[in-house]
């Protein structure tokens, strides 16, 4: 129990620290360059002391909880005696991880939609935008390139193949896709690969990295387990500018459709009219 006092103290006492050049910069903007007493002092206290604490708490749960997990779950996901079924570790094929990579997708969903900046962003997005933008699709579209990213992250570390190449291709493809989106999606896009790397996602993302790193043979924790939450950051731009393009070519494919009933009809009452004129 004292230990985790301790700890508890300790880890306050960092946090305020690192929290401290914020709160000089913001103090030090609004009395010496706006001269501007500070509204609401109190508050502002309270909530700066809510905020240490609660980050306080949130990196001790991160060091007790989630890191141990992720990293324990990699290594039970990749053992040879759970993924060959007794095999020897040198006979398993990366086809033999595929309880890895549905993990590894599931996770990144599931961890992406209760992110709590991508939620603060969806929902300013769809307030922004007037409803254009919706916050649940946005957060579906950004869970699922996490998910397809931490997929495909892990397929890299079974395999052992660079980082780079996937890095590279991945942003021809946002390129390219830069030059068919609706531009006013495309700056959304790119800021929402930076939020998908935030409070809840990044630990269980790197847990997973390096867990897997350390278990499948051969493979460096070092070289192979970091890597992962760059893959994050590149995927959802590529899904996010997808929803879009999708989204624009039903809009089209709606707005086609009625013109062509719009046509027949028009049509249908001027061959009507010119067969009245007719049989009169």
């Amino acid at each position: 129990m004292m230990n985790t006092v301790a700890q508890l103290a300790d880890m306050f006492l960092q946090t305020l620290i690192d929290v401290a050049p914020i709160a000089f910069i913001m103090i030090g903007f609004q009395v010496g360059v706006l001269r501007q007493n500070i509204p609401h002092l109190k508050q502002v206290l309270i909530g700066s002391f809510y905020v240490v604490l609660g980050l306080t708490l949130f990196l001790v749960g991160l060091e007790k909880a989630l890191f141990p997990i992720g990293e324990t779950v990699a290594k039970q996901l990749t053992d040879p005696a759970f993924v060959g079924g007794g095999r020897a570790a040198d006979t398993l094929d990366w086809t033999d991880y595929y309880w890895t990579y549905l993990f590894a997708f599931a996770i990144g969903f599931a961890t992406t939609i209760a992110e709590p900046s991508l939620i603060a962003v969806a929902l300013k997005a769809q307030e922004v935008s007037g409803g254009a933008v919706g916050a649940w699709g946005l957060r579906l579209a950004v869970a699922f390139g996490v998910a397809l990213s931490l997929a495909v992250g892990t397929f890299r570390i079974v395999t052992g193949t660079p980082l780079y190449l996937y890095m590279i291709a991945g942003y021809i493809v946002v390129v390219i896709q830069t030059l068919y989106t609706p531009r006013v999606i495309v700056p959304l896009a790119y800021d929402s690969g930076g939020v998908t790397t935030s409070t809840v996602t990044v630990p269980l993302v790197a847990a997973l990295g390096l867990g897997l790193a350390s278990t499948v043979p051969g493979r460096s924790a070092l070289l192979d387990g970091f890597g992962l939450i760059a893959l994050a950051s590149l995927f959802p731009m590529i899904t996010v500018m997808g929803y879009a393009q999708i989204g624009e070519w039903r809009t089209r494919r709606k707005s086609a459709a009625a013109e062509q009933t719009t046509r027949d009809t028009d049509s249908d009452s001027a061959t009507g009219t010119t067969a009245e004129g007719q049989s009169s």
